[in-house]
């Protein structure tokens, strides 16, 4: 018993260098649109993750040698094959919600980013209607608390919305998709299998709208080498592989609650590092968008709630 509660709390504290580590990659992605465009820095970034990955897998694997070796050989195939096919389909919708991001983020300040990023965490629940999967009333609830939140949070004078607030709000739905992928495909093959080919099909994609819609330079991606590191090694590799690990040992839930802290992190990273401030109409915006987020992944009364991760 007291292994396990070691164990809870040794993953709980690699949860939360997880959202610290995504919260701080929305200041890299702001910093890197001053140097490169953003089809450039996803294609860096991705490619980079993608990359850093590779070794994981193998470390993976040797960590549950016991349950790949449990294995057939037609069952490893088909598990790899699973993998690659998944990877492909996830790397499609994440480019698209990365993209949007990413051009979002050159509008607005990455705090309200994050936080309107994180509204995935409500929307899954709610898009899985479609797949018919049952909706909880706090879910509901969730939903019209953060509404208000995003109104406070994104909606100007005459009713206007910024452009940049609209982009990372689709980027919130295109990741939402990309999660309900994952969700589907998961369960047959290895994560870090299928988070390897995303990235690298992602950069791929990055990089054709590199090539069709800007003009990249090695001297602009090396002067954004900085925030392309960081976005590549941290966000995708490191970030990525303390997720898998922690995720073992501590319930979804709990998990999902502690990674939905990226949100507060970026707002902090925003003001620290770049100096940028909210309102006070948009900081209650935020608080009651986080409020809606952590009342999404909270199980009713009497049921045995089930988280969503990243």
């Amino acid at each position: 018993m007291e292994l396990e509660k070691r164990k809870s709390i040794r993953s709980s504290i690699m949860l939360l260098i997880t959202a610290w580590i995504w919260g701080v990659a929305f200041v890299a992605q702001s910093e890197g649109m001053n140097y490169v465009g953003g089809f450039t820095f996803n294609a860096c970034r991705f490619i980079i993750g993608g990359i850093v990955l590779i070794p994981c897998i193998f470390l993976l694997r040797r960590v549950n040698r016991e349950s790949w070796e449990a294995l057939s050989g037609e069952e490893r195939q088909s598990r790899n094959r699973i993998g690659i096919a998944g990877g492909v389909c996830c790397g499609v919708f994440l480019c698209l919600a990365s993209s949007l991001q990413q051009f979002g983020i050159a509008f607005t300040t990455v705090g309200k980013a994050g936080f309107i990023t994180a509204l995935y965490i409500i929307l899954v629940p709610v898009l899985g209607l479609f797949m018919k999967k049952k909706v909880r009333r706090n879910v509901w609830v969730s939903v019209g608390i953060a509404a208000v939140g995003m109104y406070l949070l994104c909606i100007k004078e005459g009713f206007s919305v910024n452009k940049g607030d609209f982009l990372v709000f689709l980027c919130s739905i295109g990741f939402t998709l990309h999660i309900l992928v994952i969700d589907y495909f998961s369960p047959k093959a290895e994560g870090v299998v299928i988070s390897c080919v995303q990235f690298f099909t992602a950069g791929v994609l990055s990089g054709a709208g590199m090539l069709l819609f800007e003009q990249p330079s090695w001297g602009a991606v090396t002067a954004a080498w900085m925030p392309v590191l960081y976005a590549g090694v941290m966000s995708c590799g490191v970030a990525y592989t303390l997720q898998v690990i922690a995720q073992k040992n501590i319930a979804p839930t709990v998990a999902s609650l502690l990674m939905s802290l990226e949100s507060v992190f970026s707002v902090l990273a925003g003001w620290i590092l770049l100096g940028q401030r909210l309102s006070g109409k948009e900081l209650a915006g935020c608080v009651l968008v986080f409020a809606g987020i952590v009342l999404a992944q909270l199980p009713e009364k009497g049921k045995k709630g089930k988280g969503q991760g990243k």
